[in-house]
């Protein structure tokens, strides 16, 4: 096998093996905390939409991508083509907006408690739901070129401005088309990011404060409460600094492609596989830095431990009957 080919399998591989079972394994926790506790709180709600936001990613996106690189040919037809590349396009579009939902709920959670904070605070919470839901639809209809240009990869010549997708191509047909629809895309990205990263700033600047402050009150029912939403922070932190710096990687380098009239097929490879890290990434630092499901994971760890020791001594017991 083609090294380039032997080393984009693996890559591919490796989100794939990493992304699905993390996702999985957050909705399948996320799941497990609304049928015990009868609810779940606007975080987890966030966290639920995007781990499928980012589980249908891998699957439309990362898994294509992995058959193109062991050998797998003609895949896809045209109908195939519009359905996956549009479930991509408003998924990923979704990963980016739900993350700066996430951002922006949590600086709010962690604010100080004057009466507008308190005010938006009430109202951003109750209405998670209905502002996820605004997001889904206005990306469902931000898409259609996604429909209309998408088709499968054939012996047909495109024009010098189509994006070349493994098994499909997105064919723009004029500059002024291809610059219109990267520019309002990248446009959307960037406030979003820049949301992030403003909500981030502040969260960083609070925890700071709130450092200060911790000694009188660290034993308190405040402070440890205090403690979680923090500790909740800094996943949150985390998790937009992984989405930061990919996300920059990946626009550094399509800014880069609109200087070109043919774009290598190599460099899509790239920027497709650092705009799906994150699909298969965040799960990994969600699990490690959420408190939540921290503690799920070593109640029942320590479940099966027990259950483990007491099987162990009554099979003792009944040996030495």
């Amino acid at each position: 096998m083609d090294p380039h080919l032997l080393l984009k399998a693996i890559g591919f591989f490796l989100l794939v093996i990493i992304g699905i079972p993390g996702n999985i394994f957050l909705l399948l926790q996320f799941a497990y905390i609304k049928i015990y506790e009868k609810k779940l709180l606007p975080t987890y709600i966030i966290l639920t939409v995007l781990a499928m936001a980012n589980f249908l990613i891998i699957l439309s996106r990362i898994i294509p991508q992995f058959l193109n690189s062991i050998g797998v040919e003609d895949l896809l037809n045209d109908t195939e083509c519009k359905f996956v590349i549009y479930t991509y396009r408003v998924n990923r579009a979704t990963s980016i907006c739900v993350t700066s939902l996430l951002s922006c709920h949590q600086c709010i959670l962690i604010s100080p408690t004057s009466r507008a904070w308190i005010c938006l605070k009430k109202n951003v919470t109750q209405n998670v739901g209905f502002i996820i839901i605004i997001v889904w639809i206005m990306n469902l209809s931000m898409y259609p070129y996604s429909i209309l240009n998408a088709r499968a990869r054939k012996n047909i010549s495109s024009s010098p401005y189509a994006l070349h997708l493994v098994y499909c191509d997105a064919d723009f047909l004029t500059y002024t088309a291809y610059i219109v629809n990267g520019t309002f895309y990248a446009v959307r990205d960037f406030i979003f990011v820049g949301l992030m990263l403003l909500a981030s700033s502040y969260m960083v600047y609070i925890l700071l404060q709130h450092k200060r402050n911790m000694t009188g009150i660290r034993n308190s029912e405040r402070g440890q409460r205090r403690s979680a939403e923090n500790k909740a922070s800094r996943s949150v932190i985390l998790l937009v600094v992984l989405y930061v710096v990919l996300f920059g990687l990946d626009n550094s380098m399509w800014i880069y492609t609109l200087t070109l009239s043919n774009v290598n097929p190599d460099m899509n490879d790239i920027r497709i596989f650092l705009a799906s890290s994150y699909a298969a990434l965040s799960p990994i630092v969600i699990i490690i830095t959420n408190p939540k499901l921290q503690y799920i994971w070593n109640n029942q760890y320590r479940s099966r431990l027990f259950q483990k020791n007491t099987g162990s001594s009554g099979l003792v017991i009944s040996i030495s009957k």
